[in-house]
């Protein structure tokens, strides 16, 4: 199977028990290398913990691998906003820093947010999330 990143959207569905969290034990028990994640995305679900989510954000987290973020993703993050944005699309910082940790890792990204993922060369796979 191939190497998998969550981005936040995944991360918050599994998290508060809906669609991805059923999509994640069911890749744990293939016995698959656990998914990636990176800081961001990190920073992203304490940003937006409720009080009694505290315990499970650790729980998950220390579930799945860490993805580097380094100056080759920055490099690659900031050339995607500054070309997009030179054809008048505008991408969030913290979804191009993403992006370019799973491309850092060889992962394909699995998003709830398609759209905010526009990159040719990245792998996305849609995970509807809020059911």
């Amino acid at each position: 199977m191939a190497e998998l990143l969550l981005d936040t959207t995944v991360l918050i569905d599994a998290l508060r028990g809906k669609c991805a969290a059923g999509r994640l034990r069911e890749l744990a028990s293939t016995g698959a290398a656990p998914p990636y994640l990176c800081a961001v995305n990190v920073e992203e679900l304490w940003r937006g913990a409720r009080a009694n989510e505290e315990e499970t954000i650790q729980r998950l987290l220390g579930a799945l691998r860490m993805a580097p973020l380094g100056a080759a993703e920055g490099e690659r993050a900031g050339t995607w906003r500054r070309d997009f944005a030179a054809s008048g699309t505008t991408l969030s910082q913290a979804d191009c820093l993403i992006a370019a940790a799973a491309l850092g890792v060889g992962a394909t990204l699995a998003t709830g947010n398609v759209r905010d993922y526009p990159m040719p060369e990245l792998d996305v796979d849609h995970w509807p999330t809020g059911i």
